[in-house]
């Protein structure tokens, strides 16, 4: 008789998955919202971010989102990082009994949460790089020893791009890269008659935007440098500041702030600009990254350009469907030639060709595939050992009835 893992609870008979993210599920839509919203229509999924730390008594924020998926915030007081892990392994293991989270998989985004999640036994442990963290402001000094035994503990490694997958590719027997996808139909809206958004209609064109988080990985004096050298361009940014005083962001009659908007909106913004931007700096904080905004803006139907950031520059300009630029004279000459695309027909052709290899719903599939070998793998050897122990009772009593 093989030994049957018990079902999750509710309508699902796939084991729950509990999901360590150092992003805010309310911030912006990224790489872990595409796949949890995926894995949330078959499973339960529990998605326990990063602290706050602005409480005086540890307490979680718990709330119910879109396909039943459960968002846990913990709020702390700061009391350094051995004391937060005993509080938040305190908090965890209520929640997880509060809930019925039994056998579950163990899905890392924060390495940091080795150091309170040490003690559990999930059937399977995925480590999905998407950031080079070490490299964010303010990475704490123990994260890469965090990161060394997650990779130790995990059974599958997926990498968000290939700078990332190529930085780890010795240090785990299974890593696989999955570079950011993409939701096209959501993005292609943007080709067609879009509103122009209220606070964004009275800017006048030609518009670059750029769409996603501010913070270090921005290039502020380029922003500065081309905004003083085209005044008659406008600069659209669309996303939250992060990591940065507002007081850092360069300021310009021709530089406009619109602040976080949803990801449903995203396509009515994009559909009003002229040019995408990728205005990263070229420093320790870019140096793995691979933006989901390049193949957006691609869906969009934008003509892009970007700095010279490896995985950009491999997947997108190398065959030019993007232009690359690094000081403010080459960008003011590639945002020229991409407000002149002539054969723009063409180019869009050959981006949509490109942008059909892959999609979040193949993406999470891939992924699904694999943790689902690890999962009957796991099934399998403890049916063995089920088996073997039967066997030795068995014996057991056959010697003892003799």
């Amino acid at each position: 008789m093989h030994h049957q893992p018990h079902a999750a609870a509710g309508p699902y008979d796939k084991p729950d998955l509990l999901c360590l993210c150092h992003l805010s599920w309310d911030f912006v839509f990224q790489r872990p919202h595409h796949l949890m919203s995926r894995f949330a229509r078959e499973r339960r999924v529990f998605f326990w971010q990063a602290p706050a730390y602005d409480a005086a008594e540890p307490w979680l924020d718990v709330s119910t989102r879109d396909d039943g998926l459960v968002v846990a915030v913990p709020h702390l007081p700061w009391h350094g990082w051995d004391a937060s892990d005993v509080m938040l392994c305190e908090l965890l293991d209520a929640f997880m009994a509060e809930q019925g989270i039994g056998e579950h998989v163990a899905w890392y985004y924060d390495p940091l949460a080795v150091g309170y999640t040490r003690h559990l036994q999930p059937l399977a442990t995925v480590y999905d790089v998407m950031d080079e963290l070490k490299s964010f402001k303010w990475a704490p000094d123990h994260l890469p020893d965090r990161e060394r035994e997650l990779l130790e503990r995990a059974d599958l490694v997926f990498t968000g791009g290939r700078s990332i997958y190529e930085a780890r590719v010795g240090l785990h027997p299974s890593i696989h890269l999955f570079p950011s996808s993409i939701d096209a139909a959501h993005f292609n809206r943007a080709r067609g008659d879009v509103d122009d958004p209220a606070d964004q209609a009275g800017i006048p064109h030609p518009r670059i935007g750029y769409c996603g988080v501010l913070d270090e990985r921005l290039d502020l004096e380029l922003v500065r440098g081309l905004a003083a050298a085209r005044p008659d361009w406008h600069l659209v940014f669309v996303g939250p500041a992060a990591k940065l005083d507002e007081d850092d962001l360069p300021r310009a009659a021709n530089i406009h702030y619109l602040a976080g908007k949803p990801y449903a909106e995203l396509p009515d913004y994009l559909g009003g600009w002229d040019v995408a931007a990728l205005f990263f700096a070229r420093n320790e904080h870019t140096r793995f990254i691979s933006p989901t905004k390049t193949p957006e803006y691609l869906a969009a139907g934008l003509p892009t350009v970007s700095s010279p950031i490896v995985d950009v520059v491999r997947a997108w300009g190398s065959t030019g469907l993007v232009h690359i630029a690094e000081t403010v004279d080459e960008w003011v000459q590639a945002i020229e030639s991409a407000l002149a695309e002539s054969d723009r027909r063409g180019w869009l052709e050959r981006v949509d060709v490109e942008l059909a290899k892959t999609s979040w719903d193949r993406t999470w599939q891939e992924m699904s595939e694999l943790m689902e070998e690890v999962l009957e793998q796991r099934m399998f050897a403890a049916g063995d050992e089920w088996d073997a122990l039967e066997n030795e009772v068995s014996g057991l009593m056959a010697s003892a009835g003799d």
